[in-house]
């Protein structure tokens, strides 16, 4: 007679040590699991819930400033660096890391309307309403140190910052000048991804060596002023601009003559191109929505991206992850919104209640963080990923987050988790207007509809909203 005996050897179970972890077998049988789906969901929707409990995407604010930040750069020799101006003249380079100012750059007589860095982070190029385009010499100079809470640092180091002054020599020992006098004011500026030329815009598209004080190149298509300019990262000869015409026209440094220009219903005060997909560019526009484009088809829009209830008349800033799957933008509404480039609403939502108008944001270059300037005269740094651990994982912690991830992305069309992932909230003042500009929204359709209903059949087609804004263009 045969008998069947369940042994277990103790050795299997015990720790060695009461540090180790408690071995655990499990059996993948899927007979063996009835209840899979019901237990994977419910994990779902825990794992939405704390990711709300545990929200916090505000890590600090950086003030220095004594008026309105109006514009940013980053440096590219450092990831936690980052440059910024303000509109009373002044640029400043900070450690994001200790949250405090390392240099400072004076010189702007008027508001600093552009920054850009050259491909080696060596040189800065500002511009401003002062009519000047100034180069200063980066300094390499070791970032302050997070331990070191005491003192300010930010004026041990102008003396290290070196410009020209068209050919002449300054009288403050190792500071020198180069500036370069425009005849109208400076809107924007921004160098070539890889090459010595940078481009600044205004009354004109100005392309400029920085080794000669006068432009090599000028483009000019109508009269109006040029708002801002992106340089193409894929070709570093193609360039777009957004005009107060309500256009966007490209450039070619190889021609002698603009490329191609669209014309829309209203007028887009940023653009920026996607990193990793460098035919694709999206436009901030002054009706609150951002528009991507395909540079090769720009009779319609990829993708409408909706969100913002406010962008007036002065600017919305944008900028892309270095990933390429997301942007940012900041608006007049008090507001910084993050976006999947394939979605048509904001997966995220920062405000505080002192932060004023937004205008500027700025990914940093490994995508964890995000820096916007406001019109409070502070830098304000946020989490890329609002409920994202600081600091290193353990391998443990991480595979759960990603099992987490994975369970959510599964299970995120079922109504609960969709309603508790979707949520956000919102100042109160935010969300009148949204409910508002919802209600106009809808009101303008009903009305489109009535009159097609009661028109001529054919006479009034429907069309797409991703062509609705756009009026021709013009090669």
């Amino acid at each position: 007679m045969r008998v069947k005996v369940i042994s277990r050897s103790t050795d299997d179970f015990t720790r060695e040590r009461s540090q180790d972890l408690q071995k655990v077998f499990r059996n993948y049988d899927p007979g063996l699991r009835s209840q899979e789906k019901a237990v994977e969901y419910t994990r779902a929707l825990n794992a939405a819930k704390l990711e709300k409990i545990f929200a916090k995407p505000f890590v600090g604010a950086m003030d220095g400033h004594i008026d309105a930040i109006s514009c940013m750069a980053k440096n590219p020799n450092h990831l936690k660096a980052i440059f910024s101006g303000s509109m009373d003249g002044d640029i400043c380079l900070w450690d994001i890391a200790a949250r405090k100012t390392v240099c400072q750059f004076p010189g702007h007589q008027g508001a600093v309307r552009g920054l850009a860095t050259s491909t080696d982070g060596d040189l800065l190029v500002s511009c401003g309403v002062d009519c000047t385009v100034r180069l200063w010499k980066v300094p390499m100079l070791k970032m302050v140190d997070t331990s070191d809470h005491t003192g300010d640092n930010s004026q041990a180091c102008t003396g290290w910052i070196e410009t020209y002054f068209l050919h002449q020599q300054s009288s403050h020992g190792s500071m020198h000048f180069l500036i370069t006098f425009v005849l109208t004011a400076v809107r924007g500026v921004d160098h070539q991804w890889d090459g010595n030329l940078f481009a600044t815009a205004g009354a004109q598209v100005d392309i400029w060596d920085p080794n000669r004080s006068e432009p090599i190149n000028s483009f000019q298509w109508g009269n109006d002023t040029v708002l801002s300019l992106r340089f193409d990262p894929g070709e570093c000869n193609i360039l777009i601009t957004s005009a107060s015409d309500r256009s966007l026209t490209l450039y070619d440094l190889r021609t002698s003559s603009p490329a191609r220009k669209l014309i829309m219903k209203t007028r887009c005060n940023s653009v920026c191109w996607n990193p990793r997909e460098p035919m694709n560019f999206t436009a901030a526009n002054e009706d609150t929505n951002c528009y991507s484009f395909d540079a090769r088809k720009l009779d319609e829009a990829k993708i409408v991206h909706k969100g913002h209830v406010s962008a007036v008349v002065f600017r919305m800033d944008i900028d892309y992850s270095p990933t390429g799957r997301e942007f940012v933008t900041g608006s007049y509404d008090r507001t910084v919104r993050i976006f999947n480039y394939f979605g048509d609403h904001s997966r995220e939502i920062y405000h505080t209640k002192r932060m004023q108008r937004v205008f500027c944001v700025k990914y940093t270059y490994d995508g964890t963080y995000l820096v916007s300037g406001s019109d409070d005269t502070n830098l304000r740094l946020w989490k890329s990923k609002a409920s994202e651990q600081l600091g290193v994982l353990l391998p443990r912690e991480r595979k759960r987050q990603e099992y987490l991830d994975a369970v959510k992305e599964r299970y995120k069309h079922l109504p609960e988790v969709k309603r508790i992932d979707r949520h956000r909230h919102l100042p109160k003042a935010i969300y009148n207007a949204a409910k508002l500009r919802r209600t106009m929204i809808e009101a303008e359709n009903q009305k489109a509809e009535r009159r097609r209903k009661h028109s001529t059949p054919g006479s009034m087609p429907v069309q797409p909203f991703r062509k609705r804004r756009i009026i021709k263009e013009v090669e």
